[in-house]
C-alpha cells in the first residue's frame, strides 16, 4: 500500500504506539477525538503489540504483571514527576499514568482509578473495530520487521470487522518522506528523518496526514 492509497475518510484513528508520538502527532493534526488505550504508554516490540491484540488486551496492566522501575524524570520532587511502570507480560511501560504526588515507589495508590481509565478505552477501542467502517491505525517503530508489521495485518484483519489501513512511520538517516513501498495490501510504510523526531518532523507529518480525514 503507498501513501497515496491511505488517503480518505476514516470513522475512527488510533494509535499504535511505540511511543506518545504517534498520539501527539495525531492530536496535532486533528486525528484525535478521543483517548486510545496505547496513547500515552510506550511498547517497542512490534511482536508484543500483536499478541496484545491477539489477545484483545487480556490480562493488560494486571497487577501480578506489574514491575515499579523508578520515578520517570529522575527525581520525586520535580513538577511533574511520574512513576514509571512496567507490565511485563507485554512489555508495555507506563509513563504518565502514576503521578508521583499520590504513589510511591512501594506502593501505587491510584492504580484502580488508572485501571478503570485503561478499561474505558479498551472497551470504546473493541467496540470501535465492531462498528466503524473504515479504521486508521498508526504507529512508529522502535523494532519492526516486514514479517512483524505483515503478521499485524494477519492480527487486525481478525479484529477489525469491517475495512482498515495501517500508517507505519520509521526513523532513519533519510531527508524528507521516503515510502518504503513494502508489498503489503494494506500497510503503508515511510521513513522520517531520525535526527529530531518530536518536533523537527511535524511538516513532515502534517503532510502525511494531508487528506486523511474523520468522517
Amino acid at each position: 500500500m503507498n501513501l497515496k492509497e491511505i488517503k480518505g475518510q476514516y470513522n475512527a484513528v488510533f494509535s499504535l504506539g511505540h511511543l506518545c508520538l504517534t498520539a501527539i502527532q495525531l492530536k496535532n493534526n486533528d486525528l484525535r477525538p478521543f483517548s486510545g488505550p496505547l496513547d500515552w504508554v510506550t511498547i517497542h516490540s512490534l511482536t508484543d503489540l500483536n499478541l496484545l491484540l491477539r489477545n484483545r488486551f487480556t490480562g493488560f496492566m494486571e497487577p501480578k504483571n506489574l514491575r515499579v522501575i523508578g520515578y520517570n524524570t529522575g527525581k520525586k520532587k520535580e513538577e511533574g514527576s511520574t512513576i514509571y511502570v512496567s507490565d511485563d507480560f507485554y512489555n508495555i511501560g507506563s509513563v504518565h499514568d502514576f503521578d508521583a504526588n499520590q504513589n510511591t515507589l512501594d506502593h501505587l495508590a491510584t492504580y484502580p482509578e488508572v485501571i478503570e481509565k485503561y478499561n474505558r478505552r479498551i472497551d470504546r477501542f473493541i467496540e470501535k473495530m465492531s462498528t466503524s467502517k473504515r479504521i486508521l491505525f498508526v504507529r512508529t517503530e522502535g523494532e519492526g520487521s516486514f514479517k512483524e508489521a505483515q503478521e499485524l495485518e494477519l492480527v487486525l484483519s481478525d479484529l477489525v470487522q469491517h475495512d482498515f489501513s495501517v500508517l507505519l512511520v520509521k526513523h532513519s538517516k533519510v531527508n524528507g518522506i521516503v515510502e518504503k513501498n513494502w508489498p503489503l495490501e494494506k500497510t503503508c510504510t515511510v521513513e522520517l528523518p531520525d535526527k529530531e523526531i518530536w518536533e523537527s518532523n511535524n511538516d513532515l507529518w502534517a503532510s502525511l496526514f494531508k487528506g486523511i480525514t474523520l468522517v
